[in-house]
């Protein structure tokens, strides 16, 4: 089988058309599909932003006094962790458009899913220490304003869903990278390369807007 022809999956291998015109529309539909999910996930993360958004003008200074609490240096450090993350992933997808380029794709896989993995190491140090000063809606909450609980409650369900999709996205490198370590065929030219590094780009956008949300409010003064 040839090279191209590893990359066919049902049905695009079964249709009887040449090879390289198969491939190009199993590309053109899984890059639809993707797009499609991502415009899914951006209404699903809009929806969030959107009642933070109200939330946050009618409780303004209590969201500031929130906000201050957070830690603004992980906050940053995650911020500069993904954004490098994004570049790696950037190099991986168009070095993995040519086969000459296969151990530089794979270098750039790795890059990005062990900064991923350090986002969550670093996130993980941050709700550690959210939870030794009771930062966490209820009884023992440490701020007075009761709106501070509604800002600290989005920070929790924000992070919290924005590291699953994280997660998830550290998965889906992690299986490229064992993919095509083991075959020198998989990587050049997959519609999947595509496909994995574009929800990764989803992650790093949804953070770089939660980022203003949570961590800079309250600080300008």
């Amino acid at each position: 089988m040839s090279a191209v022809g590893k990359l066919l999956r049902e049905p695009w291998d079964g249709l009887g058309l040449p090879e390289e015109r198969a491939l190009a529309r199993q590309r053109a539909v899984a890059t639809f599909g993707i797009w499609i999910f991502l415009a899914s996930e951006v209404l699903f993360f809009g929806a969030i932003v959107l009642a933070y958004t109200v939330m946050r003008l009618e409780h303004a200074a209590a969201f500031a006094a929130a906000a201050r609490e957070t830690n603004i240096v992980y906050g940053t450090l995650n911020s500069a962790i993904l954004l490098t993350s994004a570049l790696c992933a950037a190099v991986a997808s168009k070095s993995a458009e040519h086969a000459a380029l296969r151990r530089t794709s794979l270098w750039c896989l790795s890059a990005t899913a062990a900064l991923g993995l350090a986002f969550l190491a670093v996130k993980g140090l941050e709700y550690r220490e959210d939870l030794g000063r009771h930062l966490v809606p209820g009884d023992a909450f440490p701020l007075r304003e009761p709106a501070a609980q509604l800002f600290f409650a989005f920070y929790w369900f924000a992070t919290g869903i924005h590291a699953i999709h994280l997660s998830i996205g550290v998965g889906l490198v992690g299986r490229l990278i064992w993919k095509g370590w083991r075959d020198p065929d998989f990587l050049p030219g997959n519609p999947q390369v595509e496909v994995g590094l574009l929800y990764w780009g989803l992650v790093d956008i949804v953070w770089i807007v939660l980022f203003p949300l949570l961590y800079l409010p309250g600080r300008s003064g």
